[in-house]
């Protein structure tokens, strides 16, 4: 009878010599790593102290202040926040269903043959500039929105105050669309990802026990990739936030506090587009700038958001799990 003999163990080579290339990659990224933290470092500091007068002349009070005065010289930014949230929140509203449904499509529905055209196409829409987009408000979506939907939606829906107003070729409407076109590709890129990323073994599972495709969809799918999906929109919010040229050509350039979406309207960016380079005073300049510190903390806020729901739905489905 005979036996196995046990496994005989192999020491692992000696390096005596130091590794270069591990040293050379952790060099490497370590020094990518420090020259974005410095770029990030350097905006910050750029921005705030190109503000610094309109935050020493103003202070907290330049965010509920509502004029914007070149010839008195006195300016507030709550119009300009609130035409900058209004914008971003309707998009959203608008581009994450479809967005979202589009990534099911591509990833759970579409016949292989469409996959990649469709995807294809999604992707090259966010790659069209954004003035391009702007120009095209201006001379297709802009008239068309005017004539045919703001009329439309204030004879059936004029009793809402969204839809009051006269419907208008430029005003918050058109710029709700812009940002909506620009947001779509986002959104519905990540979700495709994140929608492939489910295991098959979860759906195949869910199919076999008499789900439907669509309960499969809502039961497995969406649940798996609830935390991605929050950081999607809050990606699409941030792209929302920041727009400015774009913006700027559609929304019609005016202050005020407005329900009505056919109304004209003003946002952050789209300030500091439009009258940057033509201010006429310092304290216009530094007061543009202090929008600019604004929008930074938005989007600060907006990621900082963003992660913590993403943790929180994430050990919420592990705990599940």
């Amino acid at each position: 009878m005979t036996t196995d003999a046990p496994p005989q163990s192999f020491a692992l080579p000696h390096r005596s010599r130091p590794r270069f290339g591990e040293l050379g990659l952790r060099l490497i990224a370590g020094a990518a790593v420090l020259v974005l933290v410095a770029i990030m470092a350097a905006i910050v500091y750029q921005v705030v102290r190109e503000a610094w007068p309109s935050l020493r002349a103003f202070g907290p009070g330049f965010v509920t202040a509502k004029e914007w005065n070149a010839v008195t010289d006195h300016y507030g930014a709550l119009y300009l926040i609130w035409g900058t949230v209004a914008t971003s929140l309707v998009a959203l509203v608008i581009a994450v269903p479809v967005a979202i449904a589009i990534g099911l499509f591509l990833s759970e529905l579409a016949p292989r043959v469409l996959r990649t055209p469709v995807a294809l196409m999604v992707e090259l829409l966010a790659a069209i500039p954004s003035v391009v987009l702007g120009l095209w408000g201006i001379l297709v979506m802009g008239p068309f929105l005017a004539e045919h939907v703001e009329p439309f939606l204030h004879a059936h829906l004029g009793f809402i105050p969204l839809f009051s107003g006269t419907p208008s070729s430029r005003g918050v409407l058109p710029a709700c669309v812009v940002l909506t076109i620009m947001i779509v590709p986002i959104v519905a890129s990540i979700s495709r990802e994140l929608f492939i990323s489910v295991p098959s073994d979860l759906k195949q599972g869910a199919m076999a026990l008499g789900a439907t495709r669509w309960e499969m969809v809502r039961s497995v799918s969406i649940p798996q990739v609830s935390g991605g999906l929050v950081a999607a929109t809050m990606l699409g919010f941030g792209r929302a936030v920041g727009e400015a040229i774009a913006v700027t050509q559609v929304i019609g350039g005016t202050l005020g506090f407005h329900w009505s979406l056919f109304a004209p309207g003003d946002t952050m960016a789209g300030r500091i587009a439009a009258q940057y380079q033509g201010s006429a005073t310092a304290l216009q300049t530094a007061s543009l700038a202090y929008l600019a510190v604004i929008l930074l903390v938005i989007s600060l806020a907006t990621n900082l958001s963003a992660q913590l729901i993403t943790r929180r739905i994430q050990s919420r489905i592990e705990g599940v799990v």
